[in-house]
């Protein structure tokens, strides 16, 4: 290998290691300032072309913010709306802890904090250095799901599956906010996910999952639940491992996804708390009991003790899809269970993902209760009996305005973007977001120059200011409402036939070009690098999006149907988002 390939090189490896991993920079960089100057001159690339977002801002209400208004002493569901599934939470002292999955996006494994159960606040993420775990080119419905977080003598675990990157593995931290350890992988759980912890009061750990079911599935969905002991100090599984569930509570009716399990114990009783018929409509939560750990276990007959499946399709304002629940128990004694479920806006159509929401838990006869047969969640209770917290910096519920001035030197927690990252593309400087325009599109599977945030009501608003001036035709930076690689749509800055113009291109599917297709084009008369205004406008399955060259002064270039950015049509387990981008054509 040649001295000029050598240095480019290790220049490349030095800008991703002070990127990703801070800690060893230094040992490279002293490497690098041994190599004569004249070499790094030669090894150091072009400045990138780059696109420069003065700020962003996310509105949102819905129409049942008028209809259901919270009082004093009442809480709003959901409590964290927006993409935020797979909820798990856990109470250590006066301090609750709640982790959700994000699949392919990256940081992953967002962790929350509150003492009322209610005001959450994120804290840091558990996957947020891009050697943790590698999401390749996968879907974005891969990755990291259903994480589960535990406490125990002043260690934090998170338990979670990386799907298709990995398999199942353990995360450890004294402090919840992080910085979390790199993955203890548990190859014994091969082919299962959804593990957690359960600490007896002997001393003893074991280790949950679901994984196949003995022998050959019977039918399709049909899963098991296993457990196994597990050797806390060294992170590893040992004996046996034993079916506890055999495809759920009523093998005769072929249920189907058992899953996300939990175990807890209440006067003398293990309480194995599972979700049970898939994440559609038909979701619900299912619980039994047993006097042993290894069961033998007993459904409840009055299972689900949580759906929606059994309501009117039709009714007004429903949430449905309800399930994969925890239980916890407050320092009060009280009993409360996060869990996940969908607001949709027509049918089965909802773009803001599966969302986090909260009720307590009652007890008859032995059994916990989250809703009665035929009762919906509702939008407003009654708050826990916790000591009231003052509401969050970043609203979680409810109507709300929040924007990014870009004025830190760090990504704000709740911000995504698409997979690993492989090098440093993007950047603040003096109030700015600073883009790479990259050859990585929206529609490559790859990690392109995107970030996003949630979209958290179904009506909604996502503004910016970019400035950019695309150098050649191709060349674009905008703003874009995404759900996935192949059902997306943005309004960007870019250049056609050598002059500038604001566009507006969508992919509705895999079958269209990886691109996307324009749906509308109009000559930008700017000055290069003068601010333009975007903006996308959601009103359920309608999106707007509109461009300004002085504030205000708004020109629409188009509406889209906004059921393609739905997991109905676009498939997988995860919400929409809104976000700034920079491409380089080719």
């Amino acid at each position: 290998m040649d001295s000029k390939r050598t240095i480019n090189l290790l220049s490349r490896a030095y800008a991703y290691v002070r990127t990703c991993v801070p800690a060893h920079a230094p040992a490279l960089g002293r490497l690098l300032c041994q190599l004569p100057a004249a070499a790094l001159v030669l090894a150091t690339p072009a400045a990138a072309q780059q696109a420069r977002f003065d700020w962003f801002e996310y509105r949102g209400a819905d129409p049942v913010d008028s209809l259901y208004k919270a009082g004093p002493g009442e809480y709003r569901n959901p409590i964290l709306q927006g993409f935020h599934p797979d909820p798990s939470v856990t109470r250590v002292g006066e301090d609750y802890y709640l982790v959700t999955s994000t699949f392919g996006y990256f940081p992953g494994i967002p962790v929350f904090r509150s003492r009322d159960l209610v005001n959450w606040t994120q804290i840091g993420n558990a996957i947020d250095r891009p050697g943790q775990l590698d999401f390749k080119n996968l879907g974005l419905s891969r990755g990291v799901f259903a994480p589960t977080i535990q406490a125990k003598n002043g260690t934090f675990y998170i338990l979670n599956t990386c799907v298709d990157c990995g398999g199942n593995f353990v995360v450890t931290a004294k402090n919840p906010a992080g910085p979390w350890s790199d993955p203890v992988w548990l190859p014994e759980l091969d082919g299962g996910i959804d593990p957690s912890l359960f600490f007896d009061d002997d001393g003893r750990t074991w280790i949950l999952n679901n994984g196949p079911p003995e022998g050959t599935p019977q039918y399709e969905g049909h899963r098991a639940i296993w457990v196994q002991e597990f050797d806390l100090a060294n992170l590893k599984t040992i004996g046996p491992r034993k079916v506890l569930v055999n495809g759920g509570v009523d093998f005769s009716k072929k249920p189907i996804w058992i899953e996300g399990p939990h175990i807890f114990k209440k006067d003398g009783w293990y309480y194995l708390s599972c979700a049970e018929g898939g994440t559609a409509e038909g979701h619900s939560q299912v619980i039994l009991r047993s006097k042993s750990v290894t069961g033998p276990y007993t459904p409840n007959p009055a299972n689900p003790i949580l759906t929606q499946r059994d309501l009117p399709r039709d009714r007004a304002n429903p949430i449905t899809s309800a399930g994969h629940a925890e239980l916890v128990q407050t320092q009060k004694g009280d009993w409360w269970a996060t869990f996940l479920a969908v607001r949709p806006y027509t049918g089965d159509y909802y773009n803001t993902g599966r969302e986090t929401f909260l009720m307590p838990v009652t007890w008859e006869n032995g059994w916990p209760r989250i809703t009665r047969p035929g009762q919906a969640i509702p939008f407003v209770h009654a708050r826990p009996a916790l000591p009231a917290q003052p509401k969050p910096k970043l609203p979680t519920s409810g109507a709300f305005t929040v924007r990014d001035e870009f004025d830190g030197t760090a990504l704000p927690l709740r911000w995504l973007m698409l997979r690993n990252p492989r090098e440093r593309w993007y950047a603040f400087d003096k109030g700015a977001l600073v883009l790479d325009a990259r050859t990585a599109g929206l529609g490559d599977n790859a990690n392109p120059s995107f970030l996003a945030r949630r979209q958290q009501h179904m009506n909604a608003s996502a503004e910016t200011v970019v400035r950019f001036t695309p150098q050649r035709d191709g060349d674009k930076a905008g703003l874009a409402a995404f759900q996935n690689d192949q059902y997306w749509a943005s309004i960007a800055v870019t250049r056609r036939g050598g002059k500038p113009v604001v566009a507006l291109e969508w992919r509705a599917g895999e079958k269209q070009p990886a691109g996307g297709a324009t749906l509308g084009a109009v000559p930008l008369d700017v000055k290069p690098g003068a601010p333009v205004h975007l903006r996308v406008t959601a009103a359920g399955d309608k999106y707007s999006f509109a461009y300004a060259t002085k504030p205000g002064r708004w020109t629409e270039i188009g509406t889209i149907d906004g059921t393609i950015l739905s997991t109905k049509t676009a498939g997988g387990f995860v919400g929409a988002v809104f976000g700034v981008f920079a491409e380089k054509g080719e």
